[in-house]
């Protein structure tokens, strides 16, 4: 947990110094940094949160272990861990048991906003989860499992040297830079991708249930967060969430933006996807907080 948390912010403070100091950053490096991070969070949002968490939606086989792959290139943990934290945290939702609230912590708000965003990764919550309790379906799973098994030995030093290979062979076809055009694949590919991507992630437990509105009646403190949703292809929605949670959609409003749905709807159009949960709308209509009653 402490490579997790402080490698990625190192890695990518150099990153920026690297590139601030020897003017080393051009569209590659950019792409590489966005389009990871874009990546490897629909492996969250769509993998390893709406369909093996939640099972809102089926897909093919090829689709289903991409998207765990790229959940399990993300550095969140194995999907098994992943699913069973996460329906934890939806069995005690801000009462004491749940893994990552704000509001289970003693000492105000920023207390419990670094609690939930990154201190509760150090209590061993992760690793005492039961997996025989929480997620009997995915222990069914073989690709899911055979990821667990070996994700501390193959996956974690995969997400390094893959977009470092990539830089590598990048910029040393376009100008014979290996060594360097490997460096910068794994600062920005690699470290700075998964500190983004983390902090994204992250703030979903902490700042979602701390600020924001509420459209809907949930027993927790979950809010829908704007900027939150953008960074995070639409996980912001999290009230919506919470009311709903079996929903393939987490921005129910026409203007809420959920960019990981649009993207099941191309692969439900195309044919890979299918059994797509969704509310109606007069369960919608029954969940409203104040407009209906």
């Amino acid at each position: 947990m402490l490579f997790a948390t402080v490698a990625p912010l190192l890695g990518f403070a150099a990153a920026v110094w690297y590139a601030a100091a020897t003017g080393a950053f051009g569209w590659f490096d950019a792409a590489l940094l966005v389009g990871g991070v874009w990546l490897c969070g629909q492996g969250i949002t769509l993998g390893y949160h709406r369909l093996l968490t939640h099972r809102a939606f089926e897909a093919d086989p090829w689709l289903r272990n991409t998207l765990t792959a790229l959940g399990a290139l993300s550095l969140q943990k194995s999907p098994l861990d992943w699913a069973a934290a996460h329906r934890m945290h939806h069995e005690f939702s801000d009462k004491p048991g749940d893994p990552h609230s704000p509001h289970t912590e003693d000492g105000g708000v920023l207390r419990g906003l670094w609690y939930a965003h990154v201190g509760w990764l150090f209590t061993g919550h992760i690793e005492r989860t039961d997996h025989a309790r929480y997620v009997p379906d995915l222990l069914k799973d073989r690709f899911a499992v055979g990821v667990h098994n070996v994700w501390h030995r193959v996956w974690v030093p995969l997400t390094f040297l893959i977009p470092t290979a990539v830089g590598a062979a990048f910029y040393g076809a376009t100008a014979g830079e290996w060594g360097g055009g490997a460096f910068r694949g794994l600062l920005w590919g690699g470290f700075g991708r998964i500190f983004l991507l983390h902090h994204f992630t992250w703030s979903v437990n902490s700042v979602c249930h701390l600020w924001g509105g509420r459209e809907f009646e949930s027993r927790d403190g979950s809010r829908n967060n704007l900027v939150c949703a953008l960074l995070t292809s639409g996980e912001g929605w999290h009230n919506n969430h919470h009311a709903f949670p079996t929903s393939a959609r987490l921005g129910l409003r026409w203007w809420q933006v959920d960019t990981g749905w649009w993207l099941l709807r191309v692969c439900e159009r195309a044919g890979w996807v299918r059994s797509v949960t969704v509310p109606s709308e007069s369960q919608i209509s029954r969940r409203l907080v104040a407009a209906e009653a």
